[in-house]
């Protein structure tokens, strides 16, 4: 008797499958058309501080789809999160419900990200408007140790204008986010939620620990990490941050509205 058994791909919901096939496709082709086209797909639709000539609004959607080309580590972990704990909430909220949560949570951990730059860039870029103004750089003096992690200069003070917008541009230029781990984090945070008891295990620390306690670690753990803006850490853990308050928003709202556990 031939039975047939359902294959690996057709018991993952259609959302998760076609999120982690539509990921897939677009680091294949940042890898991919680069060379054929002279286009850089990271820094076209990877997501750029708000005040920098680069960005574009449908950013904080597309920034969700890229990830690191170096290697395949970044979209795999990722991707592997995506189906481990997303595959779950689709299937306890359906597909509409969980991709407008997966898309409320990237689009949130976006704006979050956006926010931490405009605090970390609010002082340097009132002395650089200030210093525009003055044709002088002068007023860069009291920014001279931040400016000098991005820039190298012999004299801050004899700059002109001219000088200072170029150094503007570039600056604003710099930062760049991509990945979906705004979203992962958001579907962490709503797995702990609706299955705190579940017990999960750590690649790190092998040993059980509730989804709520483990949602809870990450999340302390980001926010340490972000506030600490440790040299040559390139994580975005307050876009993450975001992820997961964007989730708590959300939660809140279907809990409130009895319509957490209904599709």
């Amino acid at each position: 008797m031939n039975i047939n058994k359902p294959s690996f791909l057709s018991q993952i919901p259609p959302v998760v499958l076609n999120l982690i096939i539509i990921n897939t496709l677009f680091w294949l082709a940042s890898i991919i058309l680069p060379d054929k086209l002279g286009i850089d797909f990271t820094d076209m639709l990877g997501m750029h501080y708000w005040a920098s000539d680069k960005f574009q609004v449908y950013q904080l959607i597309s920034y969700m789809f890229m990830h690191d080309t170096s290697s395949i580590f970044h979209l795999f972990f990722n991707m592997f999160g995506l189906y481990m704990f997303g595959r779950i909430l689709e299937q306890v909220w359906g597909a509409k419900k969980f991709l407008f949560y997966y898309m409320v949570t990237g689009v949130g951990a976006a704006v979050v990200q956006q926010l931490f730059w405009t605090i970390d860039f609010w002082n340097v870029s009132e002395a650089l408007n200030i210093a525009i103004a003055q044709n002088s750089g002068v007023a860069l003096v009291s920014q001279e140790a931040f400016l000098s992690h991005y820039f190298h200069f012999q004299n801050l003070e004899a700059l002109t204008a001219v000088d200072i917008v170029g150094m503007k541009a570039a600056l604003f230029n710099l930062p760049v986010t991509i990945g979906a781990s705004g979203a992962l984090f958001g579907i962490l945070l709503a797995f702990g939620w609706l299955f705190p008891e579940i017990k999960l295990i750590m690649i790190f620390f092998p040993i059980p620990i509730k989804a709520r306690i483990f949602v809870l670690i990450y999340g302390l753990a980001e926010l340490f990490l972000g506030v600490a803006n440790f040299s040559g850490d390139s994580v975005a853990h307050f876009a993450h941050l975001g992820g997961m308050i964007f989730g708590i928003l959300l939660i809140l709202y279907w809990r409130k509205k009895g319509t957490l556990y209904k599709q």
